[in-house]
């Protein structure tokens, strides 16, 4: 080892090794670091510096003589510079900077805006530096004015920072991510300032003082500061977690530390902002880069930064020059990643059908033998509700047909949706419905709307026990129903204000229970609700199947055959950590009981009463033709952008929660084996971790709904990007849509655009059974298996682009058919007949019929 060492001596320069070590140093402390943020990393790292200063010989980089200072350079090598004892003031507020960094970087995951600190530091050079500048470098090649010109390093600052944030992200940088990231910049600019020379007139800005002498007393001052934040859950960031992995980080931090401050102390401060920056972009994964030009820049921006810290070294270091062989630091992973795809385009092809092509054909034609079945008369309408219900229709039955009829709805007798919400309170009459409906109002706990609406006004009032805002509940009915006036009775209803669902009906429910125990409310909100969803699930056996989901039967298993059982709790027991709601939802407030409640969405095993959602006549998710794009000009990818809502992050459960389950897929942050078909192998299916970043825009907009500890482990774990407008999603063939807290506001301007919709969900809305799955959307299933061969198909073959576009084009002229205004009126219409019926006085409990 030590002849190993020797030869290496004397083949590089001292130069050259010192910048070598700090680079490959740079490089290995990111590579390193988990995705964990090991704040404890850092304090042991800045233990260890003064042990490294004190073992390692005194100005070891010095050994190597120097012809000319250079900017921002030696103290020693000008005479007009000098050295003074450090104030223990400055040492605090030099302590503050550095440890003000470490915890932005630990945040946030890496520092934005690193690469700006080069061209201020030539810049407070310019004006707080020594004035005799006759002996710096005067050569005016491309590579000196990138290095040591104000306007070069801006250059390639503004490159690098928009290489690292992407073109997208500029949008975002007025947003509160954006200005905060500023803040560690500042403050170890402030750090550089204190520790780079100045002559006898500008040191009275701020005095200098060598780091080496002051290591020891410096580095525990940054101890303690960052000290106070591992204080326990009281403090800002929480304990901090201690790994396998934090002692050879620490030590590999701390020498990377030394090696980078010995290079700037002996020749320039710039090269300790290079060294980051080639640290930060050289490591970023190629692999999971939206786009190619991205990647690109990435390795265009690193090969930057260390020709720039090439340059700002000593001429008279020869063997400098080795230092380009970093190159490949990030030269390598890019060129595989190229060599990578190209190697999986060829691998994953289909010489026959694909299945998705035959699933596409079945379903369409299912969903149009439906449509040839719709009533065309009132007679038939009227005998299709008998047959399906086995009770006559209520009243007020045929002016809704004619109504209907009328606004040419598409659909006329499948509204199964209403029957299954409102069956289970026929047990109870008509005045205990009215009863039960005043008690769970005043419940405190409730959380309910009451509202009231108006037949003769055709117009609906609502109220709360102390909420005013009313989520648009009563402009929603206003805006639908409006013009009825006098054609609709009057109703109550009860309205859910929350986003989750509320109803769980036990089964055999007494036959007259009355109104004071006849429900249960219990405050679940960031606790697990999977094993009281699902508590009742055998007594689905005996419940009347009135599923009318159009199935679709297919030889493959890899992909969702049946859209309607693929949401069902009690068939998929592997849901149970596989959703948010399942595992710690936000505000969960269940009902366990009979009480009439409409909600927006619900899972299968839930009896919320659905309506549509007031969202989906808000401006904010309405669909603007003039914000899309045709179909040749959008991107060939998948797409998403949002927060990490659908559930509460209160331990280390979030990583199964849906959202973020899908944003580490698409960015392949688990680097689990994806399932793709291919003739290639023997059962069809060929498992590789592989995954086509250039396929997926996706990412997290905002982190929130989470303990402390928990939104500081998502920021760290994955990729962030600025906010993005509601319309982007246009821009990209295949546009993705998810549950939230509750069902998505914009699944209706998704589907009424250009692009192709990918749809999972385990929410039921009231508008289930008139979408088909292979026909307007492609469904996509929990456990996301089916995504990485979807997105594949769908983005990247001819044959799956055209089947991509024929399901976005299927779905735009559905929803110019079947989802306008007048749609949604139709069906809150006939909500309100059955709930006008469910609530009639005159009803006796246990029937449906009304006595006159």
């Amino acid at each position: 080892m030590d002849a190993l060492w020797t030869r290496f001596a004397v083949h590089f320069d001292p130069v050259t090794r010192t910048a070598g070590a700090a680079l490959l140093g740079s490089v290995l402390t990111q590579v390193l670091t988990p995705w964990q943020p090991e704040l404890c990393s850092d304090i042991l790292g800045f233990l260890l510096l003064p042990v490294i200063f004190g073992a390692a010989p005194r100005d070891v980089a010095n050994r190597f003589p120097r012809a000319s200072p250079l900017p921002l350079g030696n103290p020693q090598t000008n005479n007009s510079l000098v050295s003074r004892p450090a104030p223990p003031l400055l040492l605090w507020v030099v302590a503050f900077g550095v440890a003000v960094f470490c915890i932005f970087k630990i945040e946030n995951g890496t520092v934005d805006f690193l690469p700006v600190l080069t061209p201020l530091l030539l810049l407070t050079q310019k004006y707080l530096g020594p004035e005799d500048r006759t002996s710096a470098r005067s050569d005016t090649s491309v590579l000196s004015l990138l290095a040591a010109s104000l306007w070069g390093t801006t250059l390639v600052a503004a490159f690098t920072v928009v290489s690292f944030a992407s073109w997208d992200s500029l949008s975002g940088w007025g947003s509160r991510q954006y200005a905060l990231s500023a803040i560690p910049v500042v403050s170890l600019l402030v750090v550089y300032l204190a520790l780079i020379p100045k002559c006898e007139k500008a040191s009275r800005f701020l005095p200098i003082f060598d780091i080496q002498d002051t290591a020891r007393s410096l580095t525990w001052r940054v101890v303690s500061i960052l000290g106070l934040a591992v204080g326990g859950e009281v403090g800002l960031f929480g304990l901090p977690s201690i790994t396998l992995v934090t002692l050879p980080l620490s030590l590999v931090k701390a020498l990377t530390w030394y090696f980078t401050i010995q290079t700037a102390r002996q020749y320039s401060w710039l090269s300790a902002t290079v060294i980051g920056t080639f640290g930060t972009m050289s490591t970023l994964d190629p692999f999971i880069q939206s786009s190619g030009t991205q990647a690109l820049s990435h390795v265009v921006a690193s090969v930057l930064a260390l020709g720039q810290l090439i340059y700002v070294l000593p001429k008279q270091a020869r063997t400098k020059s080795a230092l380009w062989t970093f190159c490949f630091v990030s030269l390598l992973p890019y060129l595989s990643n190229i060599l990578a795809i190209r190697i999986a385009q060829s691998s994953f092809l289909h010489l026959r059908e694909h299945p998705i092509q035959g699933l596409i054909h079945d379903a369409r034609a299912d969903f149009e033998a439906l449509l040839q079945k719709q009533s065309t008369t009132y007679s038939a309408a009227h005998d299709e509700y008998r047959r399906r219900y086995g009770v006559e229709p209520p009243p007020g039955f045929k002016a809704w047909y004619e109504f209907a009829r009328s606004h040419d709805s598409p659909i006329i007798d499948e509204f199964d949706t209403i029957y299954r919400g409102i069956s289970p309170f026929w047990k109870l009459s008509g005045q205990q419905v009215l009863e039960i409906m005043t008690v769970a109002r005043n419940d405190p706990n409730s959380e309910l709307w009451l509202c009231t609406f108006s037949g003769l006004a055709a117009r609906a009032d609502c109220n709360h026990q102390w909420r005013t805002f009313d989520r648009h509940v009563p402009l929603l009915f206003d805006t639908l129903l409006g013009e009825l006036r006098g054609v609709l009775p009057d109703v109550k209803f009860l309205v859910n204000h929350l986003d989750e669902p509320r109803v769980l009906i036990p089964p055999g429910s007494r036959e007259q229970p009355g109104p004071d125990n006849v429900f249960n409310i219990t405050d679940l909100s960031r606790q697990r609700a999977w094993d009281i969803l699902t508590k009742f699930c055998p007594s689905q056996d005996n419940r009347r199947d009135l599923s009318t989901s159009h199935t679709i039967e297919a030889s493959d298993d890899l992909f969702i055959t049946n859209a309607s059982s693929a949401k069902d709790l009690c068939q998929h027991p592997e849901y149970s950590d596989m959703h948010g709601f399942h595992i710690s939802s936000t505000s969960f407030r269940l009902i366990e009981g009979l009480v009439p409640v409409l909600s927006t969405g619900s899972p299968s095993t839930m009896g919320d009463i659905l309506y549509p959602s007031p969202a989906y006549i808000e401006s904010e998710f309405q669909y603007v033709e003039a914000n899309d794009v045709d179909w040749d000009q959008k991107r060939n990818n998948l797409y998403w952008a949002g927060s990490t809502t659908g559930g509460f992050a209160v331990d280390g459960q979030w990583r199964n929660h849906h959202r973020q389950r899908f944003v580490a897929l698409a960015q392949n942050l688990q680097g689990r084996q994806h399932q793709y078909l291919s003739e290639q192998a023997d059962d069809g299916v060929v498992r590789s971790s592989f995954l086509d970043g250039r396929l997926y825009d996706v990412g997290f907009t905002r982190i929130f709904q989470c303990g402390r500890r928990q939104c500081r482990e998502q920021r760290a774990y994955f990729g962030r990007r600025p906010w993005a407008a509601a319309d982007q999603a246009l821009g990209s063939r295949l546009a993705f849509d998810l549950d939230g807290n509750g069902i998505s506001g914009r699944y209706y301007k998704l589907l009424a655009s250009r692009s192709a919709l990918l749809k999972q969900t385990l929410l039921r809305e009231w508008h289930d059974e008139r979408l088909a799955a292979w026909v307007h959307y492609v469904p996509v299933s929990q456990s996301l298996t089916d995504l990485p061969e979807l997105v594949r198909y769908l983005a990247s073959t001819p044959a799956g682009r055209q089947a991509a576009r024929q399901v976005a084009d299927q779905g735009r002229d559905w929803f110019a058919r079947a989802f306008r205004r007048e749609d949604l009126a139709i069906y809150a219409y006939r909500l309100l007949l059955e709930l006008a019926r469910l609530q009639d006085p005159r009803r006796l409990a246990g029937r449906v019929d009304i006595e006159e």
